[in-house]
């Protein structure tokens, strides 16, 4: 009996260690990426990535949202070194150099030739993952004459009603500030001044922006030159376009970073790696509404071929951003107050 319940004791444990060894064989590494709602929302272009991903890193990918590219660095920098990231993705360049200056980065060492994009990429940290150009989209059906430039925006029609975001908390908001800093120069605060009885709401992000334009509550929104994109392909509606500007457009390029404590840097150089591949770039045009950064050949949806491209890139260096955001920034709400 005692040699019969310690033989039944052996068994049971030598089948309990086995079942652990199965479950720590089964357990898959977690790699977590932080990036900005959108992406990650289930129409956006996370879903399937994530799917992708995961079927060739025997991993669980996991991706924490947050409001906007501003909000992601405000959230690290409360973080710091216990961040529980792995990855970033969603910063633009005009946050990198500030990204870098924290020192909760990781020097990226992967190629950088194999990216197709309209500028020279070199960064030391970061890698692009798409890219647009930002502009004012408007209802053709319902505005008739469009201005073709920023100085038209700011200086004719009086009547004329726009919606902007937030610069301080919102990634075209902040486009739109360094556009025209970039176009004015010393006088951009007198641009803004003339701009601001046009401008009917300044909002917190982009989406809000964009949902009253289409309400109808003004006649241009702030937004992308890309947007119309998603209005012909999933909606079949071609009215939307983009105002394109003699001046030029600014650029956005939105990047993707290892941070430097990252629980699982392997795996999130495995990820970083994975972003310049088809599979996930193919994901960028109809789910985050951008230029890839790769050429996709056919694999591009023909709407993208067929939208209005500026005719000149503008775009700062990321140390002239760091250097002199807060500045523009105090100038900006010195011309907008009201």
């Amino acid at each position: 009996m005692i040699l019969r319940t310690t033989m039944t004791a052996i068994t049971a444990a030598a089948l309990t260690l086995g079942l652990s060894l199965n479950a720590s064989a089964d357990e898959k590494k977690v790699l977590t990426v932080y990036t900005y709602d959108s992406f990650a929302a289930e129409w956006g272009a996370g879903p399937k990535v994530e799917e992708a991903f995961e079927s060739v890193c025997n991993c669980d990918l996991k991706f924490v949202a947050v409001d906007s590219s501003v909000g992601l660095l405000s959230r690290l920098k409360l973080e710091g070194a216990e961040s529980p990231a792995d990855v970033v993705l969603g910063l633009d360049t005009n946050l990198t150099a500030e990204a870098t200056a924290t020192g909760l980065f990781a020097p990226s060492n992967l190629d950088q030739a194999k990216f197709s994009l309209p500028i020279t990429w070199t960064d030391s940290h970061f890698i692009p993952f798409d890219y647009g150009y930002f502009a004012f989209v408007y209802d053709s059906e319902k505005l008739a004459t469009v201005p073709g430039s920023l100085d038209q925006l700011i200086n004719d029609n009086p009547d004329l009603k726009i919606i902007i975001q937030d610069p301080r908390s919102a990634t075209p908001g902040l486009g739109l500030m360094l556009w025209i800093q970039k176009v004015y120069g010393d006088k951009a605060a007198d641009a803004w001044k003339k701009l601001s009885p046009k401008i009917v709401t300044i909002t917190k992000g982009w989406g809000e922006a964009y949902g009253l334009f289409l309400d109808g509550e003004a006649d241009m929104v702030l937004s992308y030159t890309t947007s119309p994109a998603y209005h012909i392909i999933a909606e079949e509606k071609h009215q939307y376009k983009a105002a394109i500007f003699e001046e030029g457009h600014y650029m956005q390029v939105e990047v993707a970073g290892q941070l430097k404590n990252a629980s699982e840097p392997e795996l999130a150089q495995e990820f970083l790696s994975f972003i310049s591949s088809e599979s996930f770039q193919s994901q960028i045009p109809t789910g985050n509404w951008m230029y890839p950064v790769i050429d996709l050949g056919e694999k591009l949806p023909g709407t993208f071929n067929e939208l209005a491209k500026p005719s000149k890139s503008l775009l700062y260096s990321p140390e002239d951003v760091q250097t002199h955001r807060q500045i523009w920034i105090d100038s900006w709400l010195s011309a907008v107050e009201r």
